[in-house]
């Protein structure tokens, strides 16, 4: 007979832990032989189109210290606004362009960086563009669920005033932490857990 259902007790949860390079970024971590190359590490080759840029990444914890074994991942549409997708409906995305890149953070700064495009601009479900952004989801030690927030461009002011995810946040003197500088082609982005500077983080 089946154990009555009230007596099952829920497993205890996981956080990422040391485990999440091994599994993602095992070349990374020093395991070679899973794949050639850490799925995720290049988004470009030489015939993508559009504006190249690097995007540097933090992610800081409650202290404000560097998290140095966390692991981020983007997502984004290429340079005329259409995802790598098949749920992509509106036309067919740049064939030379993934889309979606994963990297470790680095151990000694915490830091990731990514070669990729400057998105273009995509619609939100009412048709209203959105300003260029690239999605960024991040797991590390102590986070039992992953998180996600966008990062946003400094130098697409208009488009910025006029996306419709940042008009609906509410606590305006937010907004910046969604915002990376340029500097040349390479923006900086730093993430924060928590503390003065917590960054809008969006549900999952």
């Amino acid at each position: 007979m089946a154990p009555a259902l009230d007596r099952l007790k829920e497993s205890a949860s996981q956080t990422a832990g040391p485990y999440v390079h091994i599994g993602l970024t095992p070349n990374y971590g020093g395991i070679s032989g899973v794949y050639p190359g850490d799925l995720g590490a290049t988004m470009v080759n030489a015939k993508a189109k559009g504006e190249r840029i690097a995007i540097s990444l933090r992610v800081f914890d409650g202290a404000g210290l560097p998290l140095k074994d966390a692991l981020v991942e983007i997502w984004q549409a290429d340079a005329a606004g259409l995802y790598n997708s098949p749920s992509e409906t509106r036309g067919t995305a740049d064939p030379n362009f993934a889309g979606w890149g994963r990297k470790a953070t680095d151990m000694e700064t915490g830091e990731c960086l990514f070669e990729t495009i400057k998105p273009g601009r995509v619609p939100f479900p009412d048709g209203r563009l959105m300003a260029p952004h690239i999605t960024v989801w991040i797991v590390a030690r102590g986070i039992n669920i992953g998180l996600h927030t966008r990062m946003y461009f400094g130098d697409e002011e208009k488009a910025n005033a006029e996306d419709p995810i940042l008009a609906r946040i509410e606590h305006r003197v937010r907004v910046p932490t969604l915002i990376a500088a340029r500097s040349g082609d390479s923006y900086s982005f730093d993430v924060h857990l928590q503390g003065e500077k917590e960054t809008v983080f969006f549900d999952s």
